[in-house]
C-alpha cells in the first residue's frame, strides 16, 4: 500500500515525500480512509505509529477541499479556526503543531499552537488574524475562551490526541467545558494508547457511530524493545545510574524519575560528572522545557532526565535506551515511557533499576505486559537481598551471621521522600521524627 492508493492530495503526496515518507503505517492506512470518508473515528494505537499523520493527512484534505468560500476575494472577514486539536502536554501540542505545518506546507493552511507556560500575547495575535488550525491544551485553551479571544462556532474537526493521557491528568471537566462550546454537527476523531471502558464511555458522549480501529492489542510494546531490570539498593541508585551511562557516554538515555524534585537531584548529580544533561518537568517553565526538549534531539546533551507528565507525547527519533530510575506507580505508565524507545522498527533497550520497595510494582509490570523480564544484577552493585517476584523479598544469608534456617534481618525498605511531589494513588501519611508528613 501507498500514500497514493489512500486517496490523498498531490500536495499532501509532496509533502511526504520531502520528509521521506513513502509508505503508510497500519495506523495511518486504516484510519486516513475512513477519516476522508467523513465518519467518527475511535482510535487504539500507541506513540511512535504514526498517529499523528494519521489525523493530520486527512484533516489537512478536507479543509482544503471545503474552503473555497473563505478564499473569495470579496470575504475579507479573518478565517475562524474549522480545525481543533487537544493534547494533554504542551510539548505534545508543539510537535503536533510542527507536523501540521511539515503537512501543510504546500497548502494554503494557517495553524497555530495554544497551549501554557508562555504569554499569552502572540497566541491572541494568531488568533485574530485567523486560522484554519488550533492545536491546543484544554486548560490554556478555555482561558482564551473565557476571555473571548477564539471563536470555536465554525469547527467542523475536533481531535481529541491521547484522550486516556487527559483523562489520566484529570481533564474531564475542561473537556465537557469545551465541547459544550463546539457545533454538533463536526466530525470527531479520538487517539487513545488504549480504548479501555472509561475512553469508549467517553466517546459515547459526543461521537455519532464512530468507526473504531485497534492497530496494536492493548498495551502492547514495541517487538525491538528489549527489557532489562538491574536489581539494586535504593542507596546506590544513583551510582549505577552512573556506571550504565559512562559505559558509552555518546549514547543517548531518557531517564526517568517519580517526582520533579528528584528529577532535578539527579541532573545535578549526573552534571557534577560531567554528564551534557538537562531536566524537564512540570516546574520548568516553557521555554525551559523547550530549550531542553531541543538540546537532547539536536545531541548538545545526551541525557534527558524527565517525569512522567512532562515526558508524555515527546517525539524522539532513534533513541537507543530508556532507563526508569524509578518505577511508575502505575504499570501502564511503563508502556508509555518505553515507547520512546524502539521506534519505526528500530531496536530500543529499557533499563529498570529496581530496589526492594518496588517489588510490587515490577510484579504488576510483568502481569501487564504477560512477559518475563531479564534480571541481571551488576556485579559491583549487587543487593544485600534477592529480587523475587513470585512472592515477598527475602534478604541474602550472609554466611557465617545466622543459623541454618533463620533468615537475616531485612533493612527497612527505603521509601521516597515527598519534597512536594508525591507518588500517585500514595495517600497515607509517612512519619518522621513523631510528626505526621503529608504524602
Amino acid at each position: 500500500m501507498t500514500f497514493e492508493s489512500l486517496g490523498l492530495a498531490p500536495a499532501l503526496l509532496r509533502a511526504l515525500s520531502d520528509q521521506g515518507h513513502a509508505t503508510p503505517t497500519p495506523i495511518q492506512a486504516a484510519a486516513i480512509p475512513l477519516v476522508l470518508e467523513g465518519h467518527d473515528l475511535l482510535a487504539g494505537a500507541q506513540t511512535g505509529t504514526g498517529k499523528t499523520a494519521a489525523f493530520a493527512l486527512p484533516l489537512l484534505q478536507k479543509l482544503c477541499a471545503e474552503r473555497a468560500a473563505q478564499d473569495h476575494p470579496n470575504n475579507k472577514a479573518p478565517r475562524r479556526p474549522r480545525a481543533l486539536i487537544l493534547t494533554p502536554t504542551r510539548e505534545l501540542a508543539a510537535q503536533v503543531h510542527d507536523s501540521v505545518r511539515a503537512y501543510g506546507k504546500h497548502l494554503r493552511v494557517h495553524a497555530a499552537a495554544v497551549f501554557g507556560g508562555v504569554g499569552m500575547g502572540g497566541q491572541i495575535m494568531s488568533l485574530r488574524r485567523g486560522l484554519d488550525v488550533i492545536v491546543a491544551t484544554p486548560g490554556r485553551l478555555i482561558d482564551h475562551m473565557d476571555r473571548r479571544n477564539v471563536d470555536l462556532s465554525c469547527i467542523e474537526m475536533l481531535v481529541l490526541d491521547e484522550a486516556d493521557r487527559m483523562l489520566d491528568m484529570g481533564f474531564a471537566p475542561a473537556l465537557k467545558k469545551i465541547l459544550g462550546a463546539l457545533p454538533r454537527q463536526r466530525q470527531t476523531l479520538l487517539f487513545s494508547a488504549t480504548l479501555a471502558p472509561e475512553i469508549k464511555a467517553l466517546a459515547a458522549q459526543f461521537m455519532r457511530n464512530p468507526r473504531e480501529v485497534q492497530i496494536a492489542k492493548p498495551n502492547a510494546v514495541a517487538v525491538g524493545v528489549s527489557h532489562r531490570v538491574h536489581p539494586v539498593d535504593a542507596d546506590r541508585k544513583r551510582d549505577l545510574l552512573l556506571h550504565l551511562l559512562a559505559a558509552d557516554s555518546r549514547r543517548q538515555a531518557l531517564v526517568f524519575s517519580r517526582t520533579k524534585h528528584g528529577s532535578d537531584k539527579l541532573c545535578a548529580f549526573l552534571d557534577r560528572h560531567g554528564f551534557r544533561v538537562a531536566a524537564i518537568h512540570g516546574n520548568k517553565s516553557q521555554g525551559q522545557r523547550t530549550r531542553a526538549l531541543a538540546d537532547f534531539k539536536n545531541g548538545k546533551t545526551t541525557v534527558l532526565v524527565a517525569t512522567d507528565i512532562a515526558a508524555r507525547g515527546l517525539d524522539i527519533a532513534q533513541l537507543p535506551v530508556v532507563v526508569n530510575y524509578d518505577l511508575p506507580m502505575v504499570a501502564e505508565d511503563y508502556v508509555h515511557r518505553i515507547g520512546r524507545t524502539g521506534r519505526a522498527g528500530a531496536e530500543g533497550l529499557a533499563l529498570s533499576l529496581v530496589s526492594r520497595d518496588e517489588e510490587g510494582l515490577l510484579r504488576d509490570i510483568r502481569r501487564l505486559l504477560k512477559q518475563d523480564i531479564a534480571i541481571e544484577a551488576v556485579q559491583e552493585f549487587a543487593p544485600s537481598w534477592s529480587l523475587r517476584l513470585d512472592g515477598p523479598s527475602m534478604p541474602m544469608r550472609k554466611p557465617g551471621r545466622n543459623k541454618p534456617g533463620k533468615p537475616s534481618h531485612a533493612r527497612r525498605p527505603h521509601l521516597p521522600r515527598g519534597n512536594g511531589e508525591h507518588a500517585a494513588g500514595n495517600k497515607k501519611p509517612r512519619w518522621r521524627g513523631g510528626k505526621a508528613r503529608k504524602a
